[in-house]
């Protein structure tokens, strides 16, 4: 008790450190959220001020361009002038000899109609106006509007470049898992085609086949479903172990004949079935396999009918010897004897179409 005591103290001090720092990081996170609350309003309010300074120098860059507009218009008016009157003292010579008459009253010449003076008054005016609002322009805030202009628009272009590759990545995502669900497809028909075929030669008149749960698709998982003659059994509990041994043997080999090896080792396989199960699996192989080669040890002789070459081992004399023979001549034995001090079985290399 005293030593659970010493435990529930030290326990109760944690506990007291954790607080003070939950409590401390609670502090330290509501400061933040106050300095994130002062930075938003902040920026909402330098948000608005430029704003702001955008309309009125929108404002302003539009009287400018309507002044510059009415310079140049003046500008080109005067030009115009001076060019129409260089063309016509050089098209009319009398011009020379009756200029000094020019602007003269109750004369032919009286420009007061349309004075040189006020036309040039009026441009000045029109000078002096655009130099004062050029001068009520902030050159500086010009500079941050183009500043911040630019770096929205560089923002705006990192944007797109991600949801640009967003969408591809989101395309092959797609891609990728539509031919994943066609491989997986393809695969589940073939073995559970090859698992139905493999599980029918093992146990004649037995069906089997891998099937997606009630309500489920492939992608979700498989079930075993067993039926002896026409009964589908609910369980693979209400199968003997026999039966089991040849369901799992099945969908084995569907799952290595969905994709081939050139050879195979079979180790007694068959030790928990009887005769004619052992039969069963050996013409399997046959009618199943026939681009694969296997070797298979057993201690049957169901086996044995349907193997190319055969070996046998057996102790003679305190020695272990291996005898081989093919099928089909059954007299051509070539023994071949060597000596093993322990009882592990004899391995031997078969040529290049022999099954064992």
């Amino acid at each position: 008790m005293k030593a659970i005591q010493e435990q529930i103290d030290t326990m109760s001090s944690t506990v007291s450190q954790n607080k003070d720092a939950v409590r401390k990081a609670q502090e330290e996170l509501a400061k933040q959220k106050e300095v994130i609350m002062a930075q938003d309003k902040e920026l909402k309010v330098k948000s608005s001020e430029a704003n702001k300074i955008r309309e009125q120098n929108n404002e302003v860059q539009l009287k400018i361009k309507e002044m510059d507009h009415n310079i140049n218009k003046h500008h080109k008016e005067s030009q115009d002038a001076a060019d129409k009157v260089s063309r016509m003292l050089e098209e009319h010579d009398w011009i020379q000899s009756e200029r000094h008459l020019f602007g003269q009253p109750n004369s032919s010449y009286d420009f007061k109609t349309n004075n040189p003076r006020e036309a040039g008054q009026r441009l000045k005016k029109l000078e002096e106006t655009t130099t004062k609002l050029e001068r009520n322009v902030n050159k500086r805030a010009m500079n941050m509007l183009n500043e911040a202009e630019e770096r929205y628009n560089e923002l705006m272009k990192k944007k797109r470049i991600v949801e640009n590759d967003k969408a591809k990545i989101l395309q092959t995502i797609e891609e990728l898992d539509q031919k994943k669900n066609e491989a997986l497809n393809l695969a589940w028909q073939k073995v559970n085609k090859d698992f139905g075929s493999i599980f029918s030669s093992l146990l004649p008149g037995a069906t089997a086949k891998l099937a997606p749960p009630q309500g489920c698709g492939v992608l979700e998982g498989l079930e075993f479903k067993v039926a002896l003659g026409n009964t589908w059994k609910e369980n693979l509990t209400e199968l003997s172990g026999g039966q089991r041994s040849l369901v799992a043997l099945s969908l084995i080999l569907a799952m290595l004949l969905f994709k081939p090896a050139p050879i195979y080792i079979l180790d007694e396989v068959d030790a928990a079935l009887d005769l004619s199960h052992t039969q069963n699996i050996g013409q399997m192989l046959r009618t199943h396999f026939r681009h694969s080669q296997f070797i298979v040890v057993s201690l049957k002789d169901g086996m044995f009918t349907n193997a190319n070459v055969l070996f046998k081992t057996k102790f003679v004399d305190g020695m272990s010897t291996v005898s081989r023979s093919a099928l089909s001549q059954s007299d051509a034995n070539l023994p071949q004897k060597g000596q093993d001090k322990s009882r592990q079985k004899d391995k031997q290399r078969t040529k290049s179409r022999d099954v064992i």
